[in-house]
């Protein structure tokens, strides 16, 4: 079963192969949102600071009445903090939050801050100083383990040339029609898990033709079959819903992909349009969020 399964991080921390992420679900109503998927056998929990609901996150961990070392939490320093002592008070901060001793997992969120994103800067000298806090958190205790999201091969390669400890995680956009194979196996080669967030292309992939067909073949939900392919390709799918039943039937992928579906999957990359719900980063320019559920 998917939800007793888990990668093992290059510094050897066991972290499981399938999250609850919980962008925009807001603070007040994320508590139960956590709780459902905890009590269905979820263990691995995603948040950010610029989603607004560690407070939520951290209380319904702390009510679950599972273990605290039996459950991985992830949050994200914020996109526009690019200096060691906003960084170190961001981290101090998260916990303080969250409500908890140590993070499972802290990542920078973005390279460069949404308002920028993806601009040409690369914010080198900033991310630096971010990920010196991230190391000394890390070797404070306080952090498991730390990586990024959204970084591309010049802004890993900056952290690993410059700092003391190598990331172990990026986690980046990644679904059917738009999956980044060359980011994914370079990220790879440097040692790290690459995390796949909005594997249902923020609901789009639902009405899509291509999958609508194949999801029947298979006897699955479009969701379903779009987590299933990250999962064969050895990525870790963060889908996100507040709904208990799409939860449940998130985790239940006991099913097989054939290799020439796959193949044809894979092959979607260049042709399958879902407009700016599927190709676009979870933050944007000018405006905070974009998409929906997964």
């Amino acid at each position: 079963m998917i939800l007793e399964e888990t990668f093992t991080l290059a510094n050897g921390v066991a972290i499981p192969k399938l999250g609850l992420g919980t962008w925009r679900i807001d603070d007040d109503a994320v508590g139960q949102v956590v709780r459902n998927a905890i009590g269905i056998g979820y263990r691995h929990i995603d948040t950010a600071q610029a989603y607004g609901n560690e407070r939520g996150v951290g209380e319904a961990v702390r009510a679950s009445g599972v273990a605290r070392d039996a459950l991985f939490v992830t949050t994200k320093l914020a996109a526009e903090c690019k200096s060691f002592v906003e960084a170190r008070e961001r981290i101090d901060g998260s916990l303080k939050t969250l409500g908890l001793d140590h993070i499972d997992l802290m990542l920078i969120h973005s390279p460069q801050p949404w308002a920028e994103f993806r601009e040409g800067e690369h914010f080198f000298e900033g991310n630096l100083e971010a990920w010196r806090a991230l190391e000394d958190a890390h070797q404070a205790g306080k952090l498991r383990a730390i990586g990024v999201s959204n970084f591309e091969a010049a802004d890993i390669d900056n952290l690993i040339e410059h700092g003391s400890i190598a990331p172990v995680v990026n986690q980046i956009l990644a679904h059917v029609g738009n999956t980044p194979f060359d980011l994914i196996d370079y990220s790879r080669s440097k040692g790290l898990l690459v995390e796949a967030y909005s594997p249902v292309a923020h609901g789009a992939a639902l009405k899509n033709g291509m999958l609508i067909a194949l999801a029947d073949k298979y006897g699955v939900g479009i969701a379903q079959l779009c987590i299933r392919y990250c999962l064969q390709l050895g990525l870790l799918p963060l889908p996100k819903s507040s709904s208990a039943e799409h939860i449940r039937e998130n985790a239940a992928i006991d099913f097989a992909i054939s290799d020439e579906d796959m193949a044809a999957l894979r092959e979607a990359h260049d042709r399958t349009d879902y407009g700016d719900a599927g190709a676009f980063p979870v933050f944007c320019k000018k405006r905070q969020v974009v998409g929906a559920d997964n």
